[in-house]
């Protein structure tokens, strides 16, 4: 067994990493405002690694993106609720530039960045009208992998 190496940061890489994601935060997602779109949706996927929302229209069309990586999250971060809750603020700036109206919420996957993704885009003012849960679910598909033994 391998010894296990504990990597202490120091305040100066801890402050330049928090800039880092703050300007992340101000570039924010570029959204494609010559559309004019009143309903869309958001595709919220939460993994255990990283969470992902993107804004679409009603017709499926992509009109922006973000996620915890894209922001300047890295590693174990990326799944972390506090990431997937910057990613939602920057998603709702996005809807707030696109006049959008009306927003549903699909959600998927299973990770700890689901439901306070969704608690963000509620807070900065979305109108979400309704959230659905589209976590694909297997009757008896392919077999899981093996449980680790540490």
């Amino acid at each position: 067994m391998g010894k296990k190496k504990v990597v202490e940061k120091s305040k100066e890489e801890q402050l330049k990493e928090k800039e880092q994601v703050d300007q992340a935060l101000e570039k924010g997602a570029q959204a494609d405002t010559s559309r004019n779109v009143r309903k869309g949706r958001v595709y919220v996927a939460s993994t255990y690694n990283n969470t992902t929302l993107t804004l679409t229209d009603d017709s499926g069309d992509v009109l922006t993106w973000s996620s915890a990586g894209k922001l300047g999250f890295s590693g174990t971060k990326k799944g972390t609720s506090y990431a997937a809750t910057r990613v939602g603020e920057v998603i709702a700036e996005a809807i707030k530039e696109l006049n959008l109206k009306q927003v549903k919420v699909l959600v998927k996957g299973i990770g700890s960045g689901r439901e306070s993704a969704v608690r963000s885009l509620a807070s900065n003012g979305v109108n979400i009208t309704s959230v659905k849960d589209v976590t694909p679910i297997p009757h008896n598909g392919c077999r899981p992998p093996k449980p680790r033994r540490v």
